[in-house]
């Protein structure tokens, strides 16, 4: 019975635009798969999309469809890009799936019952994209620590996980089993910076929006995302289903790769909730770092992100998979550039690998009429070459084991390039112009076909497309001497082989040219994107101000905080018709808001004009601009616009409004 492997990446919050570091775990994650499947095991990889939550209630409400309407057009897109990426993942969840959400309920209910889970009040800063809470400690420069953004102040009735509960388990189960949070320095920072100074009780209920999993003996509230969520390992696994046999088979998870920015989720929140359900722990969470561009991480909200669908389409998939993998230590922070990734293909595929093969199938080819006699005579210089090809799938193995890509991929290429040193020693093109050599050719091009060979099944779970192609070119059919154990067998390869030439794998790029045409490809890219962002804000726009207005109690109206401002200065939103950039001093402090008002009011009508703003709306993204609030305007039927203001021009900017 074969060993199982059970692999996952997180499950990717519902974007339009996954970015070239979404990409970046998913293929790592993916090329962990594939290895495991060639060693025979029985491999479960998982993914998916985590799909609730206030960020996407507020999307859908502003683009006037429902939140599952908004989700199923982002997941469509998400399955597109794996496939364009050759993810092979077995399975796809969504925290939308019936069975996920009726396994979180019972899962949620049975930490009630046990006392882990109890009612309180909650009250912190909150970040609506990271879905998350905050400490004043916490907050840097008064921003969310994870993203930079602006957070809002909540206070609401809650439900609480007993997290503080756990502090020392975790601790005393991290401290022995040190393979448990990779890489060290992940594992140090959860150690020394969150678990030793005290885990407080985490919220996990929230009550001020609906687009969540319903609690079920308490209706008001929902299931906060990190119950929801990260309970996806189990429930696609039919935890609390009445087919568990996944999950006895699979479970517990070899290991969670993951953002080093949710490391702090993966390995505090979630084992302390199985260590409450009296479940076993994965046993490892793997914290790979990010993508750098610009000197900071991709991220839409900075316009850095690079569409990974662009770069496939543009070099194949093969050359994309290969280049994250070979460029960034697996673990750490690398960077991300244009001149990069050509060098990379030009010099690693196009120069190494590609030209190998050429060479050696068109030598074959050109002295032999395509196929490889079986008459050989040895030369001095086999043995280096066996003994690297040894040596190199030997720590290919030790080092994927310990998902350690960078150094695999560079130990395949000191064969590729043993290889092509093995070319220029034997130089076949001398040993064929004497008749009494051609032993030794035949013998230099059979070692050189069979080094190919070997490293054609070594890059196997990194670029999936290649390996075929370099088979088809050496006439290779036979699984048999295809298969991850044969690559240890040195001589595999049939002694007659009848080789098929074929187009040249990985093409030089001219890198001058091709740095100004890919400049010019994103830059067009990009202002699609831009307009269609454009696009999308005025439709909101719009959108929101057909909505019906519900009825109010007094007790709504008093959360509402209306407070006069004075425009200190305005600008038209580049590329929109119908939005104002104001900047509103309110008090103490200056507000940036957008408004829909072009049509009717110019910048130079706006500056110095006292109006009426809500201040207590939480900030939102408009054309990547923070709005900040709303200015109130009236409508008349015939969409004629009006600044609402105050009767007495020498209010104080402040002054509140009841």
């Amino acid at each position: 019975m074969a060993k199982t492997f059970y692999i996952t990446t997180p499950i990717y919050y519902p974007s339009d635009k996954l970015h070239i570091g979404h990409s970046y775990c998913t293929v790592a994650t993916d090329t962990m798969a594939r290895y495991k499947r060639l060693r025979g095991y029985d491999v479960k990889f998982l993914t998916g999309t985590d799909e609730h939550g206030q960020k996407i209630e507020r999307i859908a409400n502003a683009q006037g469809v429902t939140p599952k309407e908004y989700v199923d057009k982002i997941v469509a897109g998400v399955k597109d890009l794996w496939k364009a990426l050759d993810i092979s993942y077995d399975q796809f969840i969504r925290t939308t799936d019936d069975y996920h959400v009726a396994s979180v309920q019972k899962i949620f209910k049975q930490l009630y019952d046990q006392g882990d889970i109890y009612k309180s009040e909650y009250e912190g800063w909150y970040c609506t994209p990271c879905e998350s809470f905050y400490t004043d400690t916490q907050l840097v420069d008064g921003k969310c620590p994870d993203c930079g953004r602006e957070v809002e102040r909540l206070k609401e009735e809650s439900y609480f996980f007993r997290l503080s509960k756990y502090q020392d388990r975790l601790i005393k189960h991290i401290e022995e089993h040190p393979e448990f949070i990779q890489p060290q320095s992940r594992q140090n920072e959860m150690l020394n910076n969150f678990l030793r100074p005290g885990l407080e009780d985490l919220c996990v209920s929230r009550t001020t929006f609906k687009w969540g999993i319903p609690v079920t003996f308490d209706d008001k509230h929902i299931v906060y995302v990190w119950v929801d969520a990260l309970s996806n390992y189990i429930t696609a696994l039919g935890y609390g289903s009445d087919d568990d046999s996944q999950f006895k088979k699979y479970w517990p998870a070899d290991v969670h790769v993951v953002g080093k920015e949710i490391v702090r989720f993966h390995s505090i929140i979630w084992p302390a909730m199985l260590m409450a359900l009296n479940l076993p722990l994965p046993k490892q969470v793997f914290g790979h770092g990010w993508l750098i561009i610009d000197g900071g991480k991709i991220s839409k909200s900075k316009g850095n992100v690079v569409d990974p669908k662009f770069l496939v389409d543009r070099y194949g998939v093969d050359a994309i998979r290969y280049f994250l993998l070979r460029e960034i230590a697996f673990g750490q922070d690398g960077n991300f550039t244009n001149e990069a990734l050509i060098q990379r293909i030009n010099s690693d595929l196009a120069n190494d690998l590609g030209n190998l093969v050429s060479r050696t199938v068109g030598m074959i080819d050109k002295y032999f009429g395509g196929k490889l006699p079986a008459d050989r005579e040895a030369t001095e210089f086999d043995a280096s070459l066996t003994e690297t090809a040894a040596s190199v799938t030997a720590k290919v193995d030790e080092l994927l084991d310990k998902m350690l890509f960078t150094d695999a991929l560079t130990e395949i290429w000191t064969l590729i390039r043993r290889a092509n040193k093995y070319v220029d020693e034997t130089q076949p093109w001398i040993l064929a112009k004497d008749e009494t050599q051609k032993a030794k050719l035949a013998n230099a091009l059979y070692n050189l076909a069979e080094a190919i060979r070997i490293v054609s099944i070594l890059i196997q779970p990194f670029m999936p497309r290649s390996p075929k192609k370099i088979w088809e070119q050496l006439g290779i059919n036979d699984e048999a001497v295809l298969t991850w154990d044969s690559a240890k067998v040195w001589g595999s390869l049939p002694a007659e082989i009848v080789i098929k030439k074929g187009d040249v794998i990985f093409p030089r790029i001219d890198m001058k040219k091709e740095l100004a045409e890919l400049e010019a490809a994103m830059k067009e890219a990009q202002a699609a994107s831009v307009t269609n962002q454009m696009k999308a804000a005025e439709e909101s726009a719009e959108e929101l101000a057909k909505e019906a207005v519900p009825e109010i109690s007094i007790d709504d109206f008093d959360k509402v905080c209306l407070k006069v401002g004075t425009v200190v200065a305005c600008e038209k939103m580049k590329g929109s018709k119908k939005l104002l950039k104001s900047q509103i001093k309110i008090g103490n402090e200056t507000r940036q808001i957008l408004s829909g008002i072009a049509p009717k009011y110019t910048p130079e009508d706006m500056v110095g004009k006292k109006v009426v703003v809500l201040t207590n709306l939480p900030p939102r993204k408009m054309m990547g601009e923070e709005s900040n609030g709303m200015i109130l305007v009236a409508e008349d039927e015939n969409g004629e616009l009006s600044i609402v203001s105050v009767d007495k021009s020498d209010f104080a900017d402040g002054s509140s409004i009841s």
